[in-house]
């Protein structure tokens, strides 16, 4: 009883007062009790007064008096076409165990006021507890419409819903219909890595482009250390073919489209800039006042002997400032570095065991005297190594 009572202190805040006087109106919303003084009998008073008593006793955890039921009875009589009186009936009928009585009362709450935010959740609750998916979504979606920020509001309750199978059809039906909601509710539940497939088959070959629950769930999955299965969704929802070989994607700096972290992360800040030139080659600037990151991607290279080659063009002399380095993911410290003109000579590395993915990075470091670095790389490789090979 309490549950509902609270429950109905809720639907007290959303509930819109139908009235038959705006000046008595605005006075009964304002202080029930100075207007029902002043026109005891008016339904718009005696509503206000009921629904406050209800929202009094539900936060005091008290029963409800039958003196204010007899109130909002007597409104319902006066004004049949206000809802409240059947959402305190339908109320009454959920405590009673009467369902289908309660059922009846929100739906012509409903009837009466379409956009009663309160008629609309407990049908949704009824619908939802009966096992009807269909209407339950029905009346979800009516409060995703009516509600301020409304998809971002119902969202996590969809996305709830989702891990049942058996409402897949009514939600790809729903997020149809309501992209924005899909959206919301995809993402909502794309942050848990457990539910990956029911996202994509929710999705339904759904629109990426812009979307926000491709990222949050291949956060999820590389949160998860599910790099595989991370990886090859970012590639399905990028649109784009991965290489045979787990090596660097764009290698060429040509995807300026694809998001990370699979793909290249390009940083424009104070300690410097990286951006592809156009013409297959990343165009690296450190400005060597402070240390940073200029670039990184997230690879998935499996334990062994690796070798990179690139042709790096620019001022060389000063090109040392800015090396290339290897992170397991997860560790704090690289396993693996070099200055960016050495590895144009070409850079041997071993990835170690236990690290299924690694951050390939390019850094600037800074000196006692501040020098800027302006280097240009391309032709970028990473092939296994066999000493002899």
């Amino acid at each position: 009883m309490v549950r509902r009572l609270l429950v109905l202190a809720l639907a007290l805040l959303l509930a819109a007062q139908v009235v038959r006087n705006a000046a008595v109106a605005a006075l009964a919303e304002k202080s029930p009790v100075a207007a029902f003084r002043a026109w005891p009998a008016h339904p718009a008073v005696e509503l206000a007064l009921g629904m406050t008593e209800i929202g009094t006793a539900a936060h005091e955890r008290k029963a409800v008096g039958p003196a204010t039921f007899a109130i909002i009875d007597d409104a319902a009589g006066k004004a049949p076409l206000a809802p409240e009186p059947f959402l305190v009936r339908g109320v009454q009928a959920e405590l009673a165990g009467n369902s289908n009585l309660a059922a009846q009362a929100f739906a012509a709450a409903e009837w009466r006021d379409p956009r009663s935010l309160p008629a609309h959740y407990f049908l949704a609750d009824l619908y939802y507890r009966s096992g009807d998916p269909r209407r339950t979504l029905e009346q979800i979606a009516a409060l995703a419409r009516l509600t301020p920020s409304g998809s971002q509001t119902i969202a996590p309750y969809l996305a709830a819903y989702a891990k049942n199978r058996s409402a897949w059809p009514y939600l790809r039906e729903l997020f149809r219909s309501n992209p924005g909601l899909g959206d919301a509710s995809l993402t909502a539940l794309a942050r848990d890595p457990a539910y990956a497939d029911s996202v994509l088959a929710l999705a339904d070959g759904r629109h990426t482009d812009g979307s926000d629950w491709p990222p949050a769930l291949i956060n999820s999955l590389v949160t998860a250390r599910q790099y595989s299965k991370a990886r090859t969704i970012w590639a399905a929802t990028s649109h784009v073919r991965l290489p045979a070989d787990p090596t660097v994607y764009d290698a060429a700096f040509v995807d300026s489209k694809s998001r990370p972290p699979f793909n290249w992360s390009l940083v424009s800040s104070t300690v410097g800039l990286a951006e592809r030139d156009g013409g297959g080659r990343l165009h690296v600037m450190f400005y060597g006042h402070e240390d940073g990151l200029l670039a990184q991607e997230m690879i998935l290279l499996s334990p062994g002997a690796y070798r990179m080659t690139l042709v790096v063009s620019g001022d060389l002399s000063r090109a040392s400032a800015i090396s290339w380095s290897l992170r397991c993911d997860g560790a704090p410290k690289p396993f693996a570095s070099v200055a960016i003109d050495a590895a144009a000579h070409g850079w041997v590395f071993s990835v170690p065991p236990e690290c299924p993915a690694q951050w390939l990075a390019i850094s600037g470091a800074s000196a006692d005297i501040a020098q800027q670095s302006d280097v240009t790389i391309g032709n970028l490789k990473i092939v296994a190594w066999r000493p002899n090979g």
